[in-house]
């Protein structure tokens, strides 16, 4: 579970806004973002950096003498996360709409959904990708194993491209259409979602399922792998302008993260 976290949180920031940055970049030389959006997200991601280093750091410093505590801190978290994530969609989608919209052109002949079919789309259309992506995830991790791969590199790496080829695609496909700052807003806002939403949602929910509670406890390798991964998306995202370089450089990170996770025994 905590492999296919890390691995979607890397695939979103790292290779889906790596190959859109360059599609976007290959048409024109200088994508333009939000500067207000891009500084949003950045200190966002920064947030679920530190959601990740501080139960480490604990784990490390404190639970050889303390070690009834970790759970309980997980728990606190996760409440504390679940919060902050519930208050930035309130400030994206409420409070501050128009500062952080990008300025694109009306009346441009396509058709404007009303908020109920919107929502009614947006719904059954989520609940289709996802049943899609469990049955090539499903279909994807069963043949890597047959390969010999090990766990981390499945859940890192194939499953977590499998399950968000859909959120992938999309990026493209609005980069593509010169629409920059909803294509790393789809990056990065579901990386944040992850962090600070899913991991978080499914910790606490572990304590009323009767199995072994899940912390925020990730191997060092993992959190290594995924500080590093935010804080160069952030350098790139917190800019006002971008170019296909910097998508090249957020592909070459991402495929030195693969080949380590590929190369640690099973």
């Amino acid at each position: 579970m905590k492999a296919s976290i890390t691995g979607s949180i890397l695939g979103n920031l790292l290779l889906a806004l790596g190959v859109s940055i360059i599609a976007a970049g290959v048409k024109k030389k200088t994508l333009k973002f939000n500067t207000l959006a891009a500084r949003t997200r950045a200190t966002m991601l920064a947030l679920a950096g530190l959601s990740l280093i501080l139960p480490a750091a604990y784990h490390y410093a404190v639970t050889s003498r303390t070690p009834g505590q970790e759970a309980e801190l997980s728990t606190e978290f996760s409440i504390i996360l679940l919060i902050t994530y519930g208050l930035s969609l309130l400030f994206t989608l409420r409070t501050h709409t128009q500062l952080l919209s990008p300025a694109w052109e009306t009346g441009d002949g396509h058709a404007v959904w009303t908020k109920k079919s919107s929502v009614t789309g947006l719904l059954l259309t989520s609940a289709f990708i996802r049943r899609i992506s469990e049955i090539l995830a499903g279909s994807v991790e069963a043949a890597a194993k047959q390969l010999g791969l090990s766990d981390l590199f499945v859940g890192v790496i194939v499953v977590a491209i499998a399950g968000n080829a859909a959120e992938a695609l999309s990026a493209v496909r609005r980069a593509l259409a010169g629409r920059m700052d909803l294509s790393v807003g789809i990056s990065l806002a579901s990386s944040t979602q992850i962090a600070l939403f899913a991991a978080p949602a499914l910790v606490l929910m572990s304590r009323f399922t009767g199995h072994a509670p899940m912390n925020l406890l990730f191997s060092p390798i993992e959190i290594t792998a995924l500080v590093l991964a935010m804080a160069i998306t952030g350098q790139i995202a917190g800019d006002r302008d971008s170019n296909w370089f910097e998508g090249v450089q957020l592909l070459a990170v991402y495929l030195m993260l693969a080949a380590m996770f590929f190369l640690i025994p099973a």
